[in-house]
């Protein structure tokens, strides 16, 4: 008989390189939000699943469960074989740790598979996930990236990662760059996916002496920073980077390259143009049109960004800070790990 185990269990088997983590939802509630590190093996394709769930509704509970049981049937060898081809310990879940959960650990069960079912599901660990940010204390200090848009933050966050730094990545954990740009080319995330996947990090580096972020705001995209680490960041040292507007207008051309998605870039902003002053408004809008995209980079950072970074920057004592002036990313980022060095140790 399949064993079931809790999340404070699951913990320990996750630290087990030979163990893996089977969700047996459908791929689209997969795709929304998972438990990090999982694999998709599903008891019912999206379509089917919003069948049986009609006819729950429509018609009843036993009624769903026979033509859940008859959509499932048609699948058994091949959903077993998936399961026997993982030479690893297994744990499956679904939504709440209910029918879907305890049908696949009892037919890969009784196949001779040794497997495991997590109680509660996702949605216990949702509720493990929120708790643990709560009620974290976060010891590391907090190295943070600042600078006006295009200072190439992101491009140090991944250098200062090669090197061996410990680094977290909000911004890829949000999907999302922080701008009304921001997720252009890109996957947002949802918090349920973002706040579990900084815990996993958090959890990661809670022995490390530091660990750098980008200055972001309390939101990002769809997203929240928890108090845990936003209020951590607030206080931490601020590296106040800056680069010569024409590095910074390359940089964010490089990265969102706008000829890919010009109406994209178009749509958004359309959002921020009353924001703008009406001549430079007309200035950007007939550089996109024209695919001049240097030039309407250049205008959005000098009458939007910019402004906009200076009024929200917050003044930090000298004991916070440390200005980078800088020619290039590269430069920027000899002149963070020396002085980073430098402080500790």
């Amino acid at each position: 008989m399949f064993r079931d185990i809790s999340v404070n269990e699951l913990q320990s088997f996750q630290q087990n390189i030979n163990h893996t983590l089977i969700d047996v939802r459908s791929p689209q509630e997969f795709q929304e939000a998972t438990i990090p590190g999982s694999i998709n093996i599903p008891i019912f394709s999206d379509e089917e699943r919003s069948e049986v769930g009609t006819i729950y509704k429509q018609v009843g509970k036993e009624e769903a469960e026979k033509k859940g049981l008859e959509i499932f049937s048609k699948k058994l060898p091949t959903f077993v074989e998936t399961f026997r081809n993982i030479q690893t310990e297994k744990t499956v879940f679904c939504w709440r740790g209910g029918m879907r959960s305890k049908t696949a650990a009892t037919v890969v069960d009784l196949m001779g598979i040794s497997i495991q079912r997590l109680t509660g599901g996702i949605r216990a660990y949702r509720e493990w996930v929120v708790d643990s940010l709560a009620q974290m204390d976060f010891r590391p200090s907090v190295y943070v990236l600042d600078g006006f848009t295009g200072t190439g933050k992101t491009i140090l966050l991944q250098q200062l990662k090669k090197l061996g730094y410990p680094v977290i990545d909000l911004e890829k954990m949000a999907g999302h760059r922080g701008s009304i740009f921001g997720q252009i080319g890109l996957k947002p995330n949802n918090q349920r996916s973002f706040d579990a996947l900084l815990l996993e990090k958090l959890q990661q580096y809670e022995q490390e002496p530091f660990v750098f972020v980008e200055g972001e705001s309390k939101r990002i995209g769809k997203v929240l920073i928890p108090d845990v680490l936003f209020n951590k960041k607030q206080n931490g040292f601020h590296f106040l980077i800056d680069l010569p507007m024409e590095v910074r207008v390359q940089t964010i051309l490089d990265d969102y390259q706008p000829w890919k998605r010009p109406n994209e870039f178009e749509e958004a902003f359309h959002i921020i143009k009353k924001h703008i002053h009406t001549p430079v408004r007309k200035q950007i809008a007939a550089a996109l049109t024209e695919k001049k995209y240097a030039i309407a980079v250049e205008l959005l950072l000098k009458y939007y960004y910019d402004p906009r970074y200076s009024h929200a920057n917050r003044i930090f004592t000298e004991d916070q800070q440390h200005s980078i002036q800088a020619v290039s990313v590269e430069d920027a980022l000899e002149q963070i790990t020396q002085t980073v060095d430098a402080l500790v140790f």
